[in-house]
């Protein structure tokens, strides 16, 4: 498979390197459990749309809709075990999204963090900063390779390896509230917080590592609807509604 031509980010992108992370319950729609078909390839047509505006993408997806580590260490199995079957779980989306998008004409890699060479690269930093020059999706699975850390600490991880620049967390919701939207009729959103606000009001954006990071490298978190159709095209063009998380 040949590289694809470089091309440069339009002008009306607002940045040239992002990293997407988004939950593995974003991948299963409507169902209880596992990955519905026609949510990957709305998410991937996302993707791609961001993707012909010239800008390098990288993207990160928890494994919630398989395995959730940490719901399997409070059923009494061991958290190591369980937050290694985690990380196998987003091996499993991170191939899913692959298809959904180089069946689009994306040319995609999934880099894990977990050695298995037979379905993903192993992750080596400059060999990933080369697919991106080259505009290729990258998808880092397999979270950070070691338990006790959330795919949320891996995501700001290798953005900040890959010198993005933005974090774009997809949800549910077009932003940061101060309560949960779903369950209160009066909850505000905010249009930016800082990250001390984010952990002093526990506002459930990342876990806590992962917000420490960010702040600690400056890096911006954009929070949005990823329901919302041309939501990420529109937010990296300067509109949509979305929360900015920054110092």
């Amino acid at each position: 498979m040949t590289a694809q031509p470089s091309q440069e980010p339009q002008k009306e992108t607002t940045y040239r390197r992002v990293l997407l992370k988004i939950s593995g319950e974003a991948l299963m729609g409507d169902q209880g459990f596992g990955l519905h078909p026609p949510t990957v390839q709305r998410i991937a047509r996302e993707v791609q749309s961001v993707h012909e505006l010239g800008v390098e993408i990288c993207m990160v997806i928890g494994g919630g809709n398989i395995f959730r580590g940490l719901a399997g260490s409070a059923q009494g199995m061991e958290r190591t075990t369980a937050d290694y079957m985690g990380m196998l779980a987003t091996v499993m989306n991170a191939l899913a999204m692959q298809s959904a998008l180089e069946g689009l004409g994306v040319f995609t890699r999934v880099i894990s963090a977990i050695r298995m060479d037979e379905v993903a690269e192993p992750y080596i930093r400059r060999r990933a900063v080369r697919h991106l020059e080259k505009k290729r999706v990258c998808i880092f699975a397999a979270g950070t390779g070691n338990p006790y850390f959330t795919t949320d600490t891996a995501a700001t991880l290798r953005a900040n390896e890959m010198a993005c620049e933005a974090i774009f967390k997809g949800t549910k919701v077009d932003g940061v509230y101060d309560k949960d939207p779903m369950k209160h009729a009066d909850a505000v959103r905010y249009d930016t917080v800082s990250y001390d606000d984010c952990l002093q009001k526990n506002l459930k954006v990342m876990d806590a590592s992962a917000i420490v990071l960010a702040r600690d490298n400056s890096l911006p978190i954009i929070v949005f609807s990823l329901d919302e159709p041309g939501g990420f095209k529109g937010i990296l063009a300067g509109r949509g509604t979305y929360t900015r998380v920054h110092g």
